[in-house]
């Protein structure tokens, strides 16, 4: 256990069953099925298949013989012809039928097809209790003014529910993403060496209907509206790029939301949840450090990375194929649905416990807030009879002055107290502080929030709620 390499994905971040979905039993045994979907297709066709060999196949369809598989694969070198062997060993009565007509793709690349749907709708699920979690979070801070920030820094006023709804929002984007995906993915179907179906010309004696037909069979056993309507021996290698890229796509929203979380944790503003044995630094015993966050940082950077990998796959296929696609993706693809499985799970346990500090959010607003509110404050001094572009000048000399006593000195903002110690504006403490209240400069973020849960977030969840509550621990 401890001589050898393990990959990381295994051991600390995927779950179990994103793992499963990519693990060879999980492969081998949708081949069994893609056998058995070929052969009930060719005995309802008149091919010399009978019931009776279909249900021998049916019957062993779980009981992978790897033992024989393996030796029969040392000795001939090909894992799908090794398969073949050991399903024959197991049924003696149809070892002469299964594979009939087919070539490796057959198994191989419908396989892959069906592994990247199963992955896909893990992913979907995992995304809608994302949303879920953060739908909660933004409906009760909805109000909760904060500072909004561009070039990171500070702005104007947004609320700490507006900023989730903007975490949601790309979510979302990935979310239509993902659901085109697994509604446009088409199986392989049964195409041949290069793609001609010539060996079931030869079978079915030149007869294109019942090879269509055949096709057709395969699709509905398999739970898939259709094949792809040419290709070589294998699917274009473009449906592994797609997917890939929407998984990036989720990786760039998780980045997105771990990065602005970081940075708030910095603030003080907001925490990733934090365990009460939980340690932060091995040094500095007073340190929270927001690891989860750091780690989906982390593993996004992967992601996005990969996703070139069957870019530059599908890129470089030549003709009807080339064998320098399969060590490529086997990596590019599993790693990254168990890389985006882990931003997921993270994201899970991070938005399920997110922690909020409003007084320190108030406290920032209200260093910066007497900057902001310049504007409303000449206005008040103007109904009281002033002259605007007096005005104007006056309060960017004590804006710069203000400014100069935080920056150099340290200071805290005292932009009101030299307003109120104007006579120009005259104006109190009093009167600047009661036009200075954060809620009348947030515009309409909690409106903005309300508004996109009830049209656009609710709606979804609402239609998938059976897939709701669920719950996620990390590892380390």
């Amino acid at each position: 256990m401890y001589t050898s390499y393990e990959s990381p994905f295994c051991t600390r971040y995927a779950s179990e069953e994103m793992q499963y979905i990519f693990s060879a039993d999980k492969k081998f045994k949708t081949w069994r099925r893609l056998w058995i979907a070929l052969a009930r297709a060719e005995h309802k066709l008149g091919l010399p298949v009978t019931a009776e060999q279909v249900a021998e196949l049916e019957a062993h369809a779980d009981e992978i013989n790897y033992e024989v598989a393996e030796e029969r694969e040392r000795l001939v070198r090909h894992d799908v012809m090794s398969h073949v062997y050991a399903y024959g060993v197991q049924c003696p009565n149809a070892k002469g039928i299964i594979h009939l007509g087919a070539t490796s793709c057959y198994v191989g690349d419908n396989t892959d097809i069906i592994v990247m749907r199963d992955a896909l709708k893990v992913v979907r699920r995992k995304i809608l209790n994302v949303l879920s979690n953060l739908a909660a979070f933004a409906e009760e801070y909805r109000s909760l003014p904060c500072l909004a920030y561009t070039h990171l820094q500070p702005a104007q006023l947004t609320t700490v529910g507006k900023r989730a709804t903007l975490w949601m929002n790309e979510l979302l984007y990935d979310l239509e993403e993902v659901d085109y995906r697994i509604g446009n993915l088409k199986l392989l179907g049964s195409k041949g060496t290069t793609g001609t179906q010539a060996s079931f010309v030869e079978l079915f004696e030149g007869d294109t209907a019942k090879i269509k037909q055949m096709d057709a069979y395969i699709c509905e056993e398999m739970g898939f509206d259709g094949v792809v309507p040419v290709s070589g021996q294998t699917y274009s290698r473009k449906i592994d790029a797609a997917v890939i890229a929407t998984l990036s796509g989720v990786a760039q929203s998780a980045s997105k939301f771990s990065n602005d979380l970081r940075i708030l944790q910095n603030f003080k503003e907001m925490e990733e949840p934090f365990e009460k044995n939980q340690i932060g630094s091995s040094a500095m015993p007073y340190k929270r450090n927001p690891m989860r966050s750091e780690r989906i940082t982390s593993l996004a950077r992967y992601v996005i990375a990969d996703s070139l990998n069957p870019a530059f796959t599908s890129a470089t296929q030549w003709f009807e194929r080339t064998l320098d696609d399969s060590a490529n993706k086997r990596i590019a693809v599993a790693e990254g649905f168990l890389a985006v499985d882990a931003i997921l799970n993270i994201m899970l346990n991070v938005t399920s416990g997110l922690v909020v500090y409003p007084k320190v959010v108030t406290a920032r607003v209200m260093k910066e807030l007497p900057f902001m509110a310049t504007e409303n404050i000449m206005m008040q001094a103007v109904k009281k009879g002033g002259d605007r572009q007096e005005l104007h000048e006056r309060l960017r000399q004590h804006s710069q002055a203000a400014a100069r006593v935080v920056k150099e000195e340290g200071g805290e903002n005292d932009l009101v107290e030299r307003v109120a110690a104007d006579p120009l504006f005259g104006l109190t403490k009093e009167e600047i502080l009661a036009e200075m209240q954060p809620i009348r400069f947030v515009g309409r973020a909690p409106e903005q929030v309300e508004e996109f849960l009830r049209d656009n977030v609710k709606p979804i969840l609402e239609a998938n709620k059976g897939l709701l509550g669920e719950r996620a621990e990390i590892n380390v």
